[in-house]
């Protein structure tokens, strides 16, 4: 009979447990409270969907490619909506390393340029991504970075939307500031699991030895911030499409 009492408040328990975590991350998402260590994204999401439903009724909120914000040493390098950006979080314990530069168009349509010289390598079995080596930061000195490009190519993965110059295996191939690289896709690395046409662009930190850590990992990124002139860190900026001058 204990025995039976006790499992019966396990249930119990665990069940409260359940209703608990299904409501934190119910008002989590439509951005009633916060977590500790996570920015929540709900209201980019809602500028995001309202952008894809009619990218007619937010002209204001574009930015357009090759455009440069004051000072800074990068390029945009698409033309679109920035709908999420460094450090936002699109579920607990996730942190996006880039930013998401939406067209709002089909596939295959709006250019994808290079944001600075540099040498670009596309490896043997990178469907829809390229990344561009800085040999020296221009924003610290002696440092080398690197530049990521990613979702360019068909749901499926079978049509990569880069320019057939950089075919897969290319490697060090040198590129100046405004080439053209491609096309917006929306490849998710998954067939058929699209992710919405746009761009993924990121800055990645050197290994030390010459290559690129994995991108994949937020603390392997840089702050595009200061490299794009805009505000572009979730932390500072909560609900703002970023343009240049703010």
């Amino acid at each position: 009979m204990a025995a039976h009492t006790s499992s019966s408040k396990v249930k119990i328990v665990f069940s409260i447990l359940v209703i608990v975590t299904v409501v934190v991350l119910y008002f989590y998402f439509q951005g009633g409270i916060s977590l500790p260590g996570l920015v929540n994204t709900s209201p980019r999401s809602r500028q995001v969907w309202d952008w894809l439903r009619d990218p007619s009724l937010h002209p204001g909120w574009v930015v357009s490619a090759g455009e440069r914000c004051g000072n800074a040493p990068l390029l945009m390098p698409t033309s679109g909506f920035i709908g999420f950006i460094w450090d936002d979080s699109f579920y607990p314990g996730h942190r996006h390393q880039g930013i998401d530069i939406f067209s709002g168009q089909e596939v295959g349509i709006t250019p994808v340029y290079a944001g600075y010289s540099g040498y670009l390598t596309r490896q043997a079995d990178w469907k829809a991504s390229l990344i561009i080596r800085i040999p020296q930061d221009p924003l610290v000195p002696g440092r080398q970075i690197w530049i990521y490009y990613t979702h360019m190519a068909d749901p499926s993965g079978d049509v990569s939307f880069i320019l057939p110059d950089y075919p897969p295996g290319t490697h060090e191939v040198y590129v100046e500031a405004g080439a053209l690289l491609g096309y917006q896709g929306n490849y998710s690395g998954n067939a058929y699991n699209p992710v919405g046409v746009h761009l993924h662009f990121s800055i990645v930190r050197d290994n030390g030895r010459g290559s690129f850590l994995n991108e994949l990992e937020f603390q392997n990124t840089y702050d595009p911030s200061p490299y794009l002139g805009l505000p572009l860190n979730a932390r500072t900026n909560k609900d703002q499409a970023p343009l240049c001058g703010q």
